[in-house]
């Protein structure tokens, strides 16, 4: 349920009025992306979906430690806006157990609050008491003296900054002033959305102690007062390893506020280059991915490079498919990785008949400097899958 609107009189924009020197502590999260499917993980999606709601109860764990009444959702709570009726009430739930913390949801590009919208079926699933959906871009007290300014999205697209509403909102004097919005900075080399910019100088138009932005999946400082929290629970690898919230300490008067990351995902998204020089590079690869701390958790992109006998790539395959056992998820990448037959290779597969012939002929083509590259990436892949099928039926 929204908050009510503060009761207000106008107050001169510009100017960071001081608390009487007092501040606030409060949890700053956003893109939770509850429903986001995995299907590149196949069986093991499950576990990548409930972690996001598990991420959630980590929150709230956060903010019960660090005394933090508020936890600010700076859009995307959802990534649908038709998310299903257990979607839709799972992350409700998991914020109903942290009865003594407040959740402030802001709608945002994935979930933005459209008639008859995901907002509306959250009013009527009967939301928590603790959990206040902020629609409408008017103040909301939070405290005695501090006022949440939200920027809600109506629409996935907007094309004028809503923000600027802030710069004139009338709060009393003195209070703390807090923004919240998703969208892109205005000016900055941003991976969020073209759409939904966002003035970064609003903070000091509008005077707000603190900007909490959703949007990015990867927690940003921007400014002292202007931050964006990142996911809780990384979805790409180009995004950041771990997935974390923001603990915001604001101090009154012009101080900045403290700021401080904390992890609270559970999967660790990395991304490793690696060399094979001669046929003890699997080995060696296994062993350096068995050296990561929690493989259970990890998400791991392994983009492996050099040359190896087709013997060597067997042996590499292998330990792939134990390391992808042990991670929780393994995306290995070959495709810069070199067939280097050898003679025992070539005999492996016939030592003298229709199939030696067959990958003498490729190898022949492999060797030849001349040839396209794709013609020779065609003739490694298929010998390769030759000797592999070869000493396969002969291991039976």
């Amino acid at each position: 349920m929204a908050a009510p609107p503060a009761s207000t009189q106008p107050r001169p924009p510009g100017i960071l009025a001081a608390t009487g020197g007092s501040g606030m502590r409060f949890i700053h999260t956003a893109d939770w992306q509850i429903g986001k499917v995995f299907r590149r993980f196949g069986e093991r999606e499950p576990l990548f979906a409930e972690a996001r709601l598990a991420a959630i109860e980590a929150i709230g764990e956060l903010a019960i430690r660090e005394g933090a009444r508020h936890v600010l959702v700076a859009g995307d709570l959802y990534d649908v806006e038709t998310p299903q009726p257990a979607t839709l009430r799972g992350p409700l739930e998991r914020m109903r157990r942290f009865a003594g913390v407040i959740w402030h949801i802001l709608p945002g590009n994935h979930d933005a609050d459209r008639p008859r919208g995901v907002w509306e079926r959250v009013a009527e699933a009967d939301a928590p008491e603790n959990v206040r959906v902020h629609r409408r871009p008017e103040p909301v007290a939070l405290e005695p003296g501090v006022f949440l300014l939200p920027a809600p999205l109506a629409r996935r697209a907007e094309a004028s900054d809503l923000t600027a509403w802030m710069d004139d909102a009338p709060t009393p004097e003195g209070a703390l002033r807090i923004g919240i919005a998703h969208g892109s900075v205005t000016g900055f080399d941003s991976q969020g959305e073209a759409n939904n910019p966002v003035d970064p100088a609003r903070p000091g138009k509008a005077g707000l102690a603190y900007l909490a932005l959703g949007d990015w999946h990867r927690t940003l400082r921007i400014s002292d007062r202007v931050w964006y929290a990142g996911t809780p629970e990384p979805d790409r690898f180009d995004s950041q390893e771990t997935g974390k919230a923001l603990v915001v300490e604001t101090r009154g008067g012009d101080a900045a506020p403290a700021v401080r990351e904390a992890v609270v995902g559970r999967y660790r998204w990395l991304s490793l280059d690696a060399e094979i020089a001669d046929d003890d590079g699997a080995g060696d690869i296994e062993a350096r991915i068995r050296g990561l701390d929690n493989l259970s958790t990890l998400v791991l992109r392994l983009r492996i490079g050099g040359a190896v006998s087709l013997s060597g790539r067997r042996a590499l395959e292998a330990a792939l498919a134990r390391l992808g056992a042990a991670c929780a998820w393994l995306d290995p990448d070959l495709e810069a990785l070199r067939a280097r037959p050898s003679q025992a290779d070539l005999e492996a597969i016939d030592f003298d008949g229709a199939l030696r012939d067959v990958a003498e002929r490729l190898q022949a083509r492999i060797a030849d400097d001349a040839a396209a590259p794709d013609s020779r990436a065609i003739a490694e892949e298929a010998l390769t899958r030759l000797y592999l099928m070869a000493t396969e039926g002969a291991r039976r």
